[in-house]
């Protein structure tokens, strides 16, 4: 089984309010040159993908705005766009569907008391993985199924919210192409995932499960040797990314683009 084929992604710039962003990593504030460095990266590396880039203005009343992932669905028959599970991030909605819908047709909006987080929904193949989280409800998922599921769908739920420390289902679990996902320990034994062809991320290195592969290329957080070297040794086309100024407003490399 291998990844979808993507040729478009939408990006948006880190704005001027970065650092204002919701997180609870405690890492410190980031820089928002440094994050602009390592957006311009990720933007060339999704470009030497194969894919082209629709590029959203920053908005300074979105410090999360460049997070775009969390603000939409895209799936072969157009675009579901959520309500995600942090009120303060609502608005980006709107501000981002302005331009998604010029790309893709719209299929369906989830309506409150459903809420759904993009970073919440693994696609792979025909098969979805929706995590239940703070950010993504019982209704918000059930109200994506009811869609997905018209379209061949297998769906597969998975409560996180009993696991410490993930914001997002794809804070701990990528799809890879190839039958394969990335893993963190931390859910690797959850009944859902168990019996998945699984890579699974080192404690210390847990974050980079936070993969992303478009087309042939597999990007990964930089600064994970252990991880790196195992996918290179799956025979993957690595590319490792800095990521370190997002990561401190809890974001990884899926949640700053909707690739289709």
């Amino acid at each position: 089984m291998d990844a979808a084929r993507f040729t478009r992604a939408v990006v948006c710039r880190p704005s001027s309010t970065f650092a204002a962003g919701i997180t609870k990593a405690q890492l410190g504030p980031p820089d928002l040159t440094v994050a602009e460095t390592q957006h311009e990266r990720y933007c060339a590396a999704l470009q030497h993908a194969g894919l082209r880039l629709t590029r959203i203005p920053a908005a300074e009343e979105f410090p999360d705005g460049c997070f775009v992932e969390d603000v939409a669905v895209v799936t072969r028959a157009g675009a579901i766009y959520t309500h995600p599970g942090a009120p303060v991030r609502r608005g980006e909605v709107g501000y981002v569907r302005g331009w998604l819908e010029t790309l893709v047709p719209t299929l369906a909006t989830i309506e409150p008391p459903g809420t759904l987080d993009g970073g919440d929904v693994c696609d792979a193949e025909d098969r979805t993985f929706i995590g239940l989280t703070a950010r993504t409800n019982e209704a918000g998922a059930a109200q994506l199924a009811r869609i997905l599921e018209p379209l061949g769908q297998h769906m597969t739920i998975v409560d996180l919210r009993p696991v410490p420390g993930l914001l997002h289902l794809k804070s701990g679990f990528a799809f890879l192409g190839d039958g394969r996902f990335a893993c963190a320990p931390a859910i690797a034994t959850l009944p859902e995932i168990a019996g998945l062809p699984l890579v699974t991320v080192e404690p210390d290195e847990a974050y980079a499960a936070n993969a992303v592969r478009v087309n042939d290329v597999l990007l990964i957080a930089s600064g994970h040797p252990l991880l790196e070297a195992r996918l290179r040794g799956l025979g993957y086309d690595v590319v490792a990314l800095a990521m370190s100024e997002f990561r401190k407003l809890d974001g990884g490399l899926s949640c700053l683009s909707l690739r289709f």
